[in-house]
């Protein structure tokens, strides 16, 4: 998505388009982002300041900022490609800071520019870590997040004691992709090497797959482990607030 007549980047061209690759997944994705920013606001009003955890290329802050134009947001991830789009979709934006950290470093939470937030949000990035690192990770998260404020996790989060269900929401997803790819869309590997062949991200997805791998080697709990978790790390009440077939958005009050 380089602009092939002039050195720039549609940088927000590339955002869109990874959304418009993820939603081939999760066809339920903006309805459960609505849900996000309805309990942002409920329970931390509309300015906000929030940390975008495991940003991307920014997906959550987008929606955050178009709605709550008072919200302040600091984006962390290790990823240099997506963090690449990320800064360049919101160069020029104050209100927005982005941190390149590895989320299992001890020490990451050390680079934030605040230390407490209102909102520590993220979705569909946490699967990609084991459930010991994302356990210390719940740990952390909780002392950023202030008295009163909340943590989000939108992601897969499976029940291993409904078999029959899971296999037939993977059936029924594999038949949507399967679908969508008759369609001319994009899958996960297609956009990325689609992006690797873009001159201001070829070499940001090399250095990607160095860190990353081919894909993530974590687990997806079931939302139980998650606000169990959660709950014994310190905050007062965990439970899922919305769900779809395949994916759960978990809520945690501190």
């Amino acid at each position: 998505m380089a602009d092939t007549g002039t050195t720039a980047t549609d940088w927000r061209a590339w955002q869109q388009s990874w959304d418009r690759q993820q939603e081939w997944y999760m066809p339920d994705r903006e309805e459960r982002f609505r849900i996000m920013l309805d309990m942002v606001e409920a329970f931390v009003g509309t300015e906000p300041r929030v940390l975008d955890l495991a940003c991307g290329t920014g997906t959550i802050t987008a929606r955050l900022l178009a709605r709550f134009p008072g919200a302040t947001s600091t984006g962390v991830d290790l990823d240099p490609a997506l963090l690449a789009i990320a800064r360049g979709t919101f160069e020029g934006d104050d209100r927005v800071t982005f941190v390149e950290a590895d989320l299992k470093d001890p020490a990451w939470p050390t680079l934030l520019p605040h230390g407490a937030y209102d909102a520590v949000l993220t979705a569909t990035a946490l699967h990609w870590l084991r459930t010991g690192p994302l356990e210390a990770l719940y740990g952390q998260v909780a002392e950023l997040v202030r008295y009163g404020g909340v943590f989000m996790n939108a992601d897969h989060m499976i029940d291993d004691t409904t078999p029959r269900i899971n296999a037939a929401e993977r059936t029924q997803r594999h038949a949507r992709m399967d679908r969508a790819m008759r369609e001319g869309a994009l899958d996960w590997a297609e956009w990325w090497q689609l992006a690797a062949k873009d001159p201001a991200l070829a070499a940001p997805t090399a250095r990607r797959f160095e860190i990353y791998g081919a894909h993530a080697d974590g687990e997806m709990p079931s939302a139980a482990w998650h606000a169990r978790v959660l709950r014994e790390k310190g905050f007062a009440e965990a439970r899922p607030v919305w769900r779809s077939p395949s994916d759960t958005l978990l809520l945690a009050l501190k």
